[in-house]
């Protein structure tokens, strides 16, 4: 009998779709193989959650049909939306502000034009957040001294991104003078949404990466905003990941990680700076 993928018979008793050990094993395997992103056997619950909006939406009845869907799609349309469901996105505008204070600082040193990466950018936040801060230093200089590009694996909040619009709430953290100076309020229908203004969204571009994936880059970068990315892979795949990262950095170049992250023992490479704030060293 295949082992139920849920906390004892009652819950199971209460799905919707049929989900069993099996079924998340696999899974479980190819989100690791397709993204690298290592699920935990207590993820199962926000495994189901997650991809039983996919069974719903094409009207399969369980998690096997559902199986069979993706490993039957030649052009992986199916394969696009599995790994966006079991993506996690979560970002806010000036997340861990002393990182956005130490760029202030490195823009204003900067002789020249600076290229500035943010990996597993989500749904903007961060990337305006660097935006802002450029505007803040160069003024109308800005789109002449900084170049900064957005890259996630999911194509859904990229979109989003893209979009630069935002509920009212997500901006509550920020002063009344940056929101005059870098967003428009929504109107009529639009009201409790702002806009990221124009001159901002000139200064950044987003695309669809894979860390795991070639990268397109034809540049270094001076800075790379890398946060709250590596906690979903193995301490092998991060080694290999920021060797990456450090072969498209310029010499010097700043990194900024997550809160919860550390390159101990996973690169040699850079130089902590405290507060999760990192220098290039070779």
């Amino acid at each position: 009998m295949a082992r139920t993928a849920a906390r004892g018979e009652a819950a199971e008793a209460e799905r919707e779709f049929h989900f069993t050990w099996d079924d998340f094993e696999w899974i479980r395997e190819t989100v690791g193989r397709e993204t690298g992103i290592q699920l935990s056997e207590a993820k199962s619950d926000m495994v189901y959650s997650r991809l039983a909006r996919r069974l719903r939406a094409l009207g399969l009845r369980d998690f096997a049909s559902y199986r069979k869907q993706l490993v039957n799609d030649p052009q992986r349309r199916e394969m696009a939306h599995f790994v966006n469901a079991l993506t996690t996105n979560l970002t806010a505008f000036f997340r861990e502000s002393h990182h956005f204070d130490h760029l202030a600082g490195v823009l204003k040193a900067a002789p020249g034009k600076v290229r500035i990466w943010s990996a597993g950018c989500s749904t903007g936040e961060e990337v305006y957040s660097i935006a802002i801060t450029a505007r803040e230093v160069f003024g109308a200089r800005a789109p002449d001294r900084v170049k900064i590009i957005g890259t996630d694996l999911d194509s859904n909040v990229l979109e989003h991104a893209a979009r630069g619009i935002y509920d009212r709430r997500r901006v509550d953290g920020i002063s009344q003078q940056r929101l005059r100076e870098n967003f428009l309020r929504g109107k009529g229908n639009n009201d409790g949404l702002v806009r990221v203004r124009p001159e901002l969204k000139r200064l950044v571009e987003f695309d669809q990466l894979n860390l795991l994936h070639d990268w397109p880059f034809r540049e270094q970068f001076e800075i790379v905003f890398c946060r709250n990315v590596i906690i979903y892979f193995n301490k092998e795949i991060q080694s290999r990941l920021f060797e990456r990262v450090a072969e498209i950095m310029t010499d010097p170049a700043w990194l900024y990680i997550g809160h919860s992250e550390t390159l101990w023992k996973v690169s040699d490479r850079f130089e902590s700076h405290g507060r999760t704030i990192y220098k290039k060293t070779h």
